[in-house]
């Protein structure tokens, strides 16, 4: 079981860093996607979540040959380079959690908040929830939206798929409490891929207690099945439910046993 705040220390202490008046945070790649209609993406290094189906956080943790440090400038002119060659309308930071590298993250919003794109910050919202006055300070931000990742639909699940105790899940649920009393355009999302529609429905339950508009918010993901994510789930022994091809086809269970698992691996 792993401490997502200790964590956050741990890997702060490793992979920011400070020089001169800039914070450097690690990136292992950028790039443009067909998410949100077109968006300019820069991945980050490092997560306070342990999640069994996240391949890039093995694939990270493998290749750290090739994280690169960058200045929030350096970060700003790739992103606007890549929105302003294909015409894109967003920008974002993903890939691992962004938040962990607060004042990178301040100092990059301070760079982008008078361009015309709109900024999407992916968190899972860990620190967001432990810490209301982040989630103040990102509500002077009027071009950012973010998209909290819930990893599961309840405790259980939670803690079953992150390898961090449960009472993170709520914590999760307190980002969006904290989100939304400081005004920050935010919506929820949920990994779905190892859950039911039950256990959705009564996520939305959860959700309309801290306010009615949430489960009309809710973005349902489903894990994608890249190399890398597929040769994770193997490794801990986790059949999803739902999940994407490389070709966006969803498959289920059952098929995704006879795609990809051998008949001993059942």
């Amino acid at each position: 079981m792993i401490d997502p705040m200790k964590l956050t220390e741990v890997i702060r202490k490793k992979f920011m860093k400070k020089v001169g008046n800039d914070y450097l945070a690690p990136y292992w790649r950028f790039r443009g996607g067909h998410w949100y209609g077109g968006v300019a993406t820069g991945d980050v290094v490092g997560c306070n979540l342990c999640c069994k189906f996240c391949g890039p956080r093995l694939f990270m943790v493998s290749k750290q040959k090739f994280i690169n440090f960058k200045k929030p400038e350096e970060v700003a002119r790739i992103l606007l380079k890549i929105a302003k060659k294909r015409n894109y309308r967003y920008l974002r930071i993903s890939g691992g959690e962004p938040t962990i590298y607060k004042e990178h993250l301040l100092q990059l919003l301070d760079i982008l908040k008078h361009e015309r794109y709109i900024f999407i910050l992916e968190t899972n919202g860990i620190l967001l929830g432990a810490d209301k006055s982040y989630a103040d300070v990102l509500s002077e931000y009027p071009n950012l939206h973010i998209r909290v990742s819930l990893k599961g639909a309840d405790e259980r699940e939670f803690e079953n798929l992150t390898m961090a105790p449960a009472k993170y899940f709520e914590i999760q649920l307190q980002a969006l409490r904290n989100l939304l009393n400081t005004g920050v355009s935010f919506h929820p999302a949920v990994v779905a891929s190892f859950n039911t529609n039950k256990d959705i429905a009564k996520l939305k339950k959860r959700l309309e207690k801290i306010d009615p508009e949430l489960p009309k918010m809710l973005e349902v993901e489903y894990i994608v099945l890249y190399p890398h994510v597929i040769k994770s789930l193997k490794h801990y022994k986790l059949v999803p439910t739902r999940a994407y091809t490389t070709d966006w086809e969803l498959i289920g269970s059952e098929e995704f046993k006879r795609r990809f698992l051998r008949v001993s691996e059942f």
